[in-house]
């Protein structure tokens, strides 16, 4: 069956997403859109994850936990995992890899921690905008150490991604699964990179981009274990 799918969402905690990206908004949009799953991906940080897959619980929509991490190299890659304890393993390590840098939400953007009435918890101190002390693969394996898929993200793009960055797909990079923005087109990508999968997904720092490609995934089942079976099989 198809599965429609939007894998690379931030909420209002990530400092470049707006404060109407809550939880419930999120959650609501994306069934408007008619989408089947959708995973949040908040800069360094899960901590809005669990308000979200609370609010989509006994609604028709599955809720991927994922963080996206900027590694050393200024490399972002969006990691998915099966339960919420799994990315919550990566975000502790995160925390401990992240410089304390003071965030300025009159420059970056606040970042905002909510629970599933969109009410406001806390709202972090430490800017989570900018990259871990840890290398692309080192990133990689810690995802796939704590049960996730790894996702270099937007590899189109000019600015935070493998190909800007590095310049090329490294040849011991470990994962086959690579993300474009919602800006290129599908099938150029899959033609010029077919040893990977590549998947498509909105990057929405704001609600009118949710499910905007409107891509689809092949599984057996509509729940979580098949979407990661899916995608676990171009690994």
């Amino acid at each position: 069956m198809k599965l429609y799918y939007d894998f690379h969402i931030h909420t209002a905690l990530s400092p470049c997403g707006e404060d109407s990206m809550t939880p419930n908004n999120i959650v609501n949009m994306s069934l408007i859109n008619e989408l089947d799953a959708i995973a949040i991906t908040d800069h360094n940080s899960a901590e809005n994850v669990e308000a979200v897959i609370k609010i989509a619980k006994g609604k028709d929509i599955i809720v991927v936990p994922g963080i996206e991490i900027e590694t050393k190299e200024e490399i972002h890659v969006v990691g998915l995992f099966p339960d919420i304890e799994s990315v919550y393993n990566v975000q502790s390590k995160l925390y401990s890899k992240l410089p304390y840098i003071k965030n300025k939400s009159t420059v970056f953007g606040h970042q905002y921690v909510l629970d599933e009435n969109d009410d406001i918890i806390k709202e972090l101190d430490k800017l989570l905008l900018t990259s871990v002390a840890m290398s692309l693969n080192e990133v990689i394996n810690l995802i796939h150490d704590n049960n996730g898929i790894a996702i270099p993200a937007h590899i189109d793009r000019p600015s935070y991604s493998i190909l800007a960055n590095i310049g090329f797909i490294p040849d011991d990079l470990n994962t086959s699964i690579l993300e474009i923005s919602r800006f290129s087109n599908l099938d150029t990508y899959r033609q010029k990179y077919k040893d990977y999968h590549i998947i498509q997904s909105s990057d929405a720092h704001e609600l009118g981009y949710i499910g905007i490609k409107k891509n689809s995934l092949e599984v057996n089942e509509k729940n979580i274990e098949s979407i990661f079976n899916a995608l676990k099989q171009y690994e």
